[in-house]
């Protein structure tokens, strides 16, 4: 009879054991220094290997030859452990006797001696399901049981138990499997039962194994059927419902280089598809190409921007909107940013390339313009200043236009950037919440010494002055008192004028650009 590969391959000694070195290391040492304990907490992710190891473990403790971390496995013992028959190895299932009276017939359990080996020993699986009243039934003879008894428990979710039980059990924690370790381990697997296979393949159903070996062991097992024993990448992709992985590089590939019909065709096909899953591989693509470096063209930025997209996308989902609207839209939106960007790559290579030019002249009389337009043209700090609105266009879309469509570039001298702001409103609103971003993106191409001085756009003053003159010269003539409140104004402009001109208020006034100042009167 066959066995599923889960159970065929599950590991009988500690070496057996995978990804699990630290806690397989701590336990055989316990074993072979005779420091053992009363009781035992296994936790961790399904399938990390916690049932596995406390049978291993409960075999090693009654082991004919001793307590070791490496039993015999040919004594009756370890031969009836390996079986799961051994009458002092009592394992329960904690979401089928969760309640005080399952746990008091344990209890009773407790108080006879065991039959044949050298401990009674209790595994009980699932131990975050007994219920209140049971754990409190178990607490005292958790913590003082007869000198052999053993308690090895096992939970998925340690956040669930009382921490009472927590205090009285040694607590090791099992780590997620390494998708690179599965890898290996189902490759390993493969080759004993004499199956070929592609990694690629393999590498997929690692992955969808999720850190568990019980699940990957599963899928490989299908796997292995439906394919026909050959393992290859189409007949995983299509048992598993995901999209082929040179599939997605096609499309990587398109939007890189901005091919719509190639992106509708891609939608159009699709339809079998769940648009979560498509984001979610889409998701895991880009993060491989970040790490492995395997796309020359995504930089780190672009990737940022797509990932921002893609979790854009999976919320919307999630409030159950149309998925193909949602797919389409999404992969417009990587286009569209991706040609953004090549624009400003583009614009920044033609300056380059025009002042790189080396033109023949041919008339001794046009040399000297055509030298004095370049010098116009070639600003070091004007070019600093627009790489700054990109590197801000980069970071937020929304502060980039606001930056770009207010602050204008006037001149960059003895460590001074002056620009003149035109922000009104909830532009200037957004540019003041988004300040300390702004001066970190100047400081990184102007130096962290640059001082800002803005010039706004106000300077309508002189025009003011001249019509108050003008009103005010036939009432000058009318009456005496008149002319004493016209000196009582101008003593008042005066004082206001010195007082714009203090440090700070013109420090305050070049960084928040108001557009008006009141002076009030004591």
């Amino acid at each position: 009879m066959s066995l599923a590969l889960a159970r065929k391959y599950r590991p009988t000694t500690f070496n057996d054991l995978i990804g699990q070195e630290s806690i397989s290391q701590t336990l055989s040492l316990a074993l072979d220094t005779h420091r053992l304990s009363h009781a035992y907490l296994f936790s961790g992710l399904r399938g990390s290997g916690k049932t596995s190891t406390a049978r291993i473990f409960a075999k090693a403790l009654i082991c004919q030859k001793g307590e070791s971390s490496k039993p015999c496995g040919v004594c009756s013992n370890c031969k009836m452990a390996d079986e799961t028959r051994h009458i002092d190895i009592i394992e329960m299932d904690g979401a089928s006797n969760r309640k005080i009276d399952d746990i008091r017939e344990l209890i009773e359990h407790t108080k006879y001696k065991p039959a044949v080996a050298r401990y009674k020993i209790f595994i009980i699986d699932e131990v975050h399901m007994l219920t209140k009243e049971a754990f409190n039934a178990l607490l005292k003879t958790l913590e003082e049981p007869p000198s052999f008894i053993k308690f090895i428990l096992a939970t998925t979710d340690p956040l669930k138990l009382p921490a009472t039980i927590l205090s009285r059990t040694q607590h090791f924690r099992f780590k997620k499997i390494p998708t690179k370790t599965l890898e290996l381990y189902l490759e390993k697997i493969l080759n004993l039962e004499g199956i070929e296979y592609e990694k690629e393949a393999i590498a997929i159903i690692a992955r969808f194994g999720a850190g568990s070996v019980r699940d990957a062991l599963t899928l490989l097992d299908q796997a292995i059927v439906y394919s026909k024993n050959f393992v290859d990448v189409l007949t995983v992709t299509d048992m598993l419902g995901v999209i082929e992985p040179s599939t997605l590089k096609n499309l990587i590939n398109s939007i890189l280089a901005g091919d719509e019909s190639f992106v509708l065709d891609f939608i159009s096909k699709s339809d079998e598809y769940e648009a979560e899953m498509v984001i979610n591989e889409l998701m895991i693509y880009l993060k491989d190409s970040l790490l492995k470096g395997s796309i020359d063209n995504l930089t780190p930025l672009i990737i940022d921007k797509f990932f921002t997209i893609l979790s854009e996308a999976k919320t919307l989902l999630s409030i159950g909107s149309d998925e193909e609207f949602i797919l389409s839209l999404t992969l417009f939106k990587m286009i569209n940013v991706l040609n953004r960007n090549n624009n400003i790559r583009k614009d920044i290579s033609i300056k380059n390339t025009i002042t790189n030019l080396n033109i023949p002249l041919t008339k001794p009389t046009r040399p000297k313009p055509k030298e004095i337009k370049k010098e116009k043209k070639i600003d070091v700090n004007r070019e600093k200043f627009k790489q700054v609105i990109k590197n801000i266009y980069n970071s937020n879309d929304k502060l980039g236009e606001c930056f770009e469509r207010n602050i204008k570039y006037i001149s960059y001298d003895n460590n001074i950037l002056t620009w003149k702001s035109t922000a009104t409103g909830e532009d200037r609103t957004l540019l003041k919440l988004n300040w300390g971003r702004v001066r970190m993106y100047i400081q990184e191409l102007f130096g962290v010494d640059v001082k800002i001085k803005n010039v706004n756009k106000t300077v309508n003053k002189p025009k003011k002055e001249k019509k108050v003159e003008e009103e005010d010269i036939p009432i000058k003539n009318s009456s005496i008192t008149l002319n004493n409140k016209d000196k009582e104004l101008t003593k008042e402009k005066e004082d206001e004028k010195k007082i714009l001109k203090h440090p700070m208020i013109a420090k305050v006034s070049e960084l928040f650009s108001p557009k008006k100042i009141l002076i009030l009167k004591k």
